[in-house]
This record gives C-alpha cells, structure tokens and sequence, in this order.
C-alpha cells in the first residue's frame, strides 16, 4: 500500500470514530472513556490541535474543540454532558494521571 492510500485509510478511520462518538453514542461520557480507554473526546481534539502546531497552524485547545466536537464545546457539556459520580471522579484521577499527565 503507498503511504497516501494508508494516509486516506487512516483519515477515513479518524472521521469513522469521530461520527460514532459525535453523533451515534453521545451517550457515553467523556469521563466513562477515559476510564475504560485512556482516552476520550477531549483527547481526541488535543491531539488534533498538537498535529496542526506540529504543522505550523497556530491552534488553541477551545478552537480544536470546537472544530471536534462541530459546536462550542460549552454547549456539548449543556447537551450532552451529565454529572459524574464519586466513583468516576476517583476513577479519572488514575486514569489521567496514567494516559496523560504520564505521557
């Protein structure tokens, strides 16, 4: 495979996973992701913010959310966003304290 197939593969399985997590299963919290993953939405539109400062695109962390979440990223919270217990709370604390403060 050449790597601009791979690069196109790649970028259809990222748009894939943004849909699924945009518009399918809006449901599911950030907080229960990164608990179970390592990862969520939020993680999601950092990395895309790194990958455009690495390419000289001046990114800041509210504007790659915005981009990722396709709205304010206050207003997903409002939508979508449900408290979370004690027990997810203590749960995240390992897990960004593992997947990315440790990176």
């Amino acid at each position: 495979m050449d790597d601009q197939t791979r690069i196109e593969l790649e970028a259809a399985a990222f748009r894939a996973l943004r849909t699924h997590l945009m518009e399918k299963r809006t449901d599911v919290q950030n907080i229960d992701l990164m608990n179970l993953a390592g990862f969520c939405r939020n993680c999601l539109s950092r990395w895309y913010m790194e990958a455009a400062q690495e390419r000289g695109i001046d990114m800041d962390k509210q504007q790659a959310r915005e981009i990722f979440y396709g709205m304010p990223y206050d207003q997903w919270q409002a939508t979508h966003q449900t408290e979370a217990s004690d027990a997810q709370q203590d749960a995240f604390k390992t897990a960004f304290r593992e997947n990315v403060i440790e990176k």
